[in-house]
């Protein structure tokens, strides 16, 4: 596990985009621990977006910013106002997702697209931001600004 955790991020430093800024380490120097990248000093703070009709789904500062190779959780809340789903297939691709909670019912899947809500509930993703960029996760077939969120990967 730690030659995997210390392979991954060798690779993430050597692709670095250039010229783009590099966030500080989570972790005190190079010694992420037995637990690697899913270390605890090497988490940042939860990324919480609601699903209700008429309200926005991020209420935070835009873009929210990410740390390449650090872990996150993703927690999604619909309240059952409509039926109502999240895309964002550019992310969900960007990320190495560790798994994906519904009702305390873990998946771990490969890739996914998006997420739909017909009933009130609660989602929980944790996953590894990897690939460097700026994406949205928004609700689909919807054009206002409030109905996405911002997410950049350094």
């Amino acid at each position: 596990m730690k030659t995997i955790a210390l392979a991954l991020a060798m690779a993430l430093a050597a692709s670095a985009v250039p010229g783009t800024a590099q966030a500080a380490p989570l972790c005190e120097g190079s010694k992420l621990g037995f637990a690697g990248l899913l270390a605890k000093c090497n988490r940042g703070e939860p990324i919480k977006l609601t699903l209700a009709s008429g309200k926005p789904l991020y209420e935070g500062e835009q873009p929210v910013q990410l740390q390449s190779g650090a872990y996150y959780e993703l927690h999604i809340e619909a309240d059952g106002s409509a039926e109502l789903a999240i895309a964002g297939p550019e992310f969900l691709r960007s990320i190495w997702m560790n798994e994906i909670v519904i009702n305390d019912i873990e998946v771990r899947p490969m890739a996914i697209d998006s997420i739909e809500f017909d009933n009130a509930g609660l989602v929980k993703f944790s996953f590894v931001a990897i690939k460097p960029g700026r994406f949205d996760l928004r609700i689909p077939n919807t054009t206002g600004e409030s109905q996405r969120v911002s997410l950049v990967i350094q």
